[in-house]
């Protein structure tokens, strides 16, 4: 069994991906093509799940060739529909020009871009190396700017006037201790976002953010085995999100439910902003109660 074909510790496998409930009709995005980064597990890949059910052409990229393929081959056989799978990353500029030649040679054009592909890892601001800094920040805020700025390029030479952009962010309101690099990168894509959904509206294109809190897929392998638990401690609702639960944001947002929807951060994280302790890197012992008297 491949690494792509193995159950993810968290989250569901591929077989309930293709059948989790959704509150949207068959072929809503008929007609249309999607491009998912990240898309080869996790919530990216349920992302391009979602969409190859309700009808969405769909070309999807990241770094590894071998999930990418699998998640291909069960789109494909989910939806019956074309998938272009592209192995690249984010990082590099003329990688992301590469991606994009090659989409729009097959396919025209898109009609959304779902910024997916990320990192980050857990630690305390203290011990971050220039080259963890430096990685982090490169992927989630250079990448990211890299994958909106050549797709609104392509659409102005068209003449699109319909093309929606959304960004896998994190809900940063609070800061996110022992995560400053993500804080810090997320954070510029919001405030970016925010900026472009003003400057590309004369061109009809809208630019919008989801804010995750703590989801259960794989992404939870970022954090130390002991602290995994403490997550579902980090809102007021005490339980995990869903990959589902992204996904059908993402919908919401560029189905013609959010045609009047730009620059805003849809905070899907259980009320994380509000209350909830989320420590990644362990808690500090400045933060922990003292114990209590024998």
């Amino acid at each position: 069994m491949s690494a792509a074909e193995k159950q993810p510790k968290f989250g569901p496998g591929d077989a309930a991906l293709a059948e989790l409930p959704t509150v949207y009709r068959d072929n809503l995005f008929a007609g249309k093509v999607v491009l998912v980064s990240g898309a080869g597990s996790g919530i990216g890949k349920a992302i391009a799940f979602l969409f190859a059910r309700l009808g969405a052409t769909l070309a999807i990229c990241g770094r590894k060739l071998d999930a990418l393929e699998d998640c291909a081959e069960k789109l494909r056989a989910l939806s019956g529909r074309e998938v272009l799978v592209h192995p690249m990353t984010i990082r590099d500029p003329a990688q992301v020009e590469g991606l994009f030649d090659a989409v729009f040679e097959r396919f025209g054009s898109i009609d959304v871009l779902v910024n997916n592909a990320g990192g980050q890892f857990a630690a305390h601001a203290m011990d971050f190396t220039d080259k963890g800094w430096n990685a982090v920040i490169d992927t989630n805020l250079n990448g990211t700017w890299y994958m909106m700025q050549g797709t609104a390029k392509r659409w102005v030479k068209q003449g699109k006037r319909d093309g929606s952009i959304v960004t896998i962010a994190a809900a940063v309101d609070r800061g996110l201790p022992g995560m400053a690099h993500t804080a810090a990168s997320r954070a510029g894509v919001i405030a970016l976002s925010q900026t472009l959904a003003v400057e590309w509206a004369e061109h009809g294109i809208r630019v919008n953010c989801i804010g995750a809190g703590a989801i259960e897929s794989n992404g939870f392998n970022n954090y130390r085995e002991e602290n995994v638990g403490g997550l579902f401690r980090t809102n007021p609702m005490l339980r995990a999100g869903d990959v589902q639960d992204i996904a059908e944001a993402v919908v919401y947002l560029t189905a013609p439910s959010g045609k009047y929807i730009t620059g805003e951060t849809v905070n899907i994280d259980g009320g994380m902003v509000l209350w909830g302790d989320f420590w990644p890197a362990g808690m500090p012992d400045y933060f922990k109660p003292p114990a209590s008297p024998t």
